[in-house]
C-alpha cells in the first residue's frame, strides 16, 4: 500500500510538479520571478538544500561531546567551596595521585576516572602526582 502510493507519486505527481515549476533559463532571470513563483519553487529548494547539507555533513567539524557544564557534579555539594588539605609528612607511599577531574569515587585520591571523562568530553585532564623523596 505504502509502496504503491510512493510509486504513484514519483511516476505521476512529481513529473507534473516539475513541469509546472517556473525555472528560469538564465541566472539573471531569477530576479524576474514573482512571489508566487518563489513560493512554488520553495519545496524544491528546501529539498535541494537538505540534500546539500546531508552531503557535506560528514566533512563538517565534529562538536566535542560535553556531558555537563559543571565540573564538580557530586563531591561535597553542600559546601560553598571544596578544599582538601593534605600534610606532606602524612604521605605513606612514595607516589600519591590526586584527582583533578572531580569524577573520582575516592576523591581527593585519583581512581583514574579522568580516562572516561576525557573520552566523553574530549578533555585532557590528568591527576596531580606528588612524589615523596626517600632519603
Amino acid at each position: 500500500m505504502v509502496l504503491d502510493t510512493l510509486s504513484t507519486f514519483i511516476k505521476k505527481q512529481l513529473p507534473v510538479y516539475l513541469k509546472k515549476l517556473p525555472l528560469p533559463e538564465k541566472i539573471g532571470d531569477f530576479a524576474l520571478l514573482t512571489v508566487s513563483d518563489w513560493l512554488r519553487l520553495l519545496p524544491l529548494l528546501g529539498i535541494l538544500a537538505l540534500l546539500g547539507y546531508l552531503t557535506i555533513r560528514p566533512f563538517l567539524p565534529k562538536k566535542k561531546k560535553q556531558r555537563d557544564s559543571l565540573i564538580n557534579l557530586k563531591i561535597q555539594k553542600e559546601n560553598p567551596k571544596v578544599v582538601n588539605e593534605i600534610d606532606i609528612e602524612d604521605l605513606r607511599s612514595a607516589n600519591v595521585c590526586y584527582c583533578r577531574c572531580w569524577r573520582s569515587k575516592t576523591f581527593p585520591v585519583c581512581d583514574k576516572s579522568h580516562v572516561k571523562h576525557n573520552e566523553l568530553t574530549g578533555d585532557n585532564v590528568g591527576p596531580l602526582i606528588l612524589k615523596k623523596r626517600i632519603l
